[in-house]
């Protein structure tokens, strides 16, 4: 039976098969933690990567929140250049005002400076005086005639004075309404810019093989849906609504392939309205510049009465739109990185139909 060891005072030496125990202990306990902090970092460099289908879901939902933040900015860029336009020309209103009444205030003021001068005598005293009267009376019609006039040009006066004033907070609303849809354009655009950084930082967490696989894939889906899984797209046998539809729709069609960039009108690069905007604008049709004005720019049609060349609005706050070109199948600008192609119909939620 082992005799149990005394404690060692304190400030003595432990025993030497005592201090080879200890030794074990701390080795171990150091082997130990060195061996977790080697599994910690591990699991941490082991995280799971992203899953290239997840990525694609949420980088489809930045771009549709992008879009819309993007249709917002041109809506409320369009406005700033109205609001701009009409701002200017209520200031060209006020100066030209201006400078009329100061000319007839300038008349006026010369009328009264030659009244004081005559010393405003009394016309009967002047009748009395006068030698001959049958001619004082008619200079006095005369002067009656004379001062009607200048009541009358008083009077001119004063509604020109409240036509100026008028027209100077036309002006000044106008300024104010500019700036306050200047800061929602500034805003929008911040809007689309995080969306965008957003998306491509989920992008970035992908290889670069695997976000060229992922355009690929999602190219080849939607020529899978517009040509039916067929190899070529059928476009029917519809004729365009009218004469300015067929230039529209030429147009449109001759720029498949073209990047999509955000808030562009071509002829390089489009968004979903700006492809609308300028291919109706080679037919000498100005279309609104949104998706969501252009669903009110025409006449509304049933999906089932579309021709080629009319505009179809897509999703329920109508932030996309493409243009009809027979056959159940769209033209249209879809997101960053992808570029004008064809696409189902039914591959978006309809809201609108509208014939320009």
């Amino acid at each position: 039976m082992a005799m149990p060891q005394r404690p060692v005072p304190p400030g003595r030496t432990p025993p030497q098969g005592a201090a080879r125990r200890l030794a074990r202990v701390l080795a171990v306990t150091a082997a130990a933690t060195t061996a977790l902090a080697i599994t910690a970092g591990s699991g941490a460099q082991a995280a799971p990567r992203p899953d290239r289908n997840e990525v694609k879901a949420q980088v489809d939902q930045l771009y549709a929140e992008a879009e819309q933040a993007s249709e917002k900015s041109n809506a409320a860029e369009e406005d700033a250049k109205r609001l701009q336009r009409e701002a200017g020309s209520l200031q060209q209103q006020v100066a030209v005002a201006q400078d009329s009444l100061n000319t007839m205030r300038s008349d006026l003021a010369m009328v009264a400076a030659a009244q004081y001068r005559a010393g405003g005598m009394d016309p009967g005293v002047q009748l009395m005086l006068s030698s001959d009267p049958q001619d004082y009376l008619a200079k006095a019609r005369s002067l009656a005639q004379a001062g009607q006039q200048r009541a009358d040009s008083l009077r001119e006066v004063q509604q020109q004075q409240r036509k100026l004033d008028q027209r100077r907070a036309e002006a000044s609303g106008k300024l104010v309404e500019l700036e306050a849809v200047r800061a929602a354009l500034a805003q929008s655009k911040q809007q689309v810019q995080a969306r965008l950084k957003s998306a491509q930082a989920l992008l970035n967490s992908l290889t670069a093989t695997e976000r060229a696989q992922l355009v690929s894939q999602d190219a080849k889906e939607a020529q899978e849906r517009a040509t039916r899984g067929t190899d070529r797209i059928d476009l029917g046998n519809l004729p365009p609504s009218s004469d300015r539809a067929a230039v529209a729709l030429a147009a449109a069609l001759s720029k498949v392939g073209s990047p999509y960039v955000y808030g562009s009108t071509g002829p390089g690069a489009f968004d979903c309205s700006g492809l609308m905007y300028w291919s109706w604008r080679q037919a000498g049709v100005t279309l609104p510049r949104t998706s969501q004005a252009q669903a009110f720019g025409g006449q509304r049609i049933s999906l089932a009465e579309a021709r080629p060349g009319d505009l179809v609005i897509f999703f329920k706050d109508m932030h996309h739109v493409g243009m009809y070109v027979g056959g159940g199948t769209v033209v249209h600008a879809p997101y960053p990185g992808a570029r004008v192609r064809y696409e189902n119909v039914s591959a978006m939620p309809v809201a609108a139909v509208v014939r320009p």
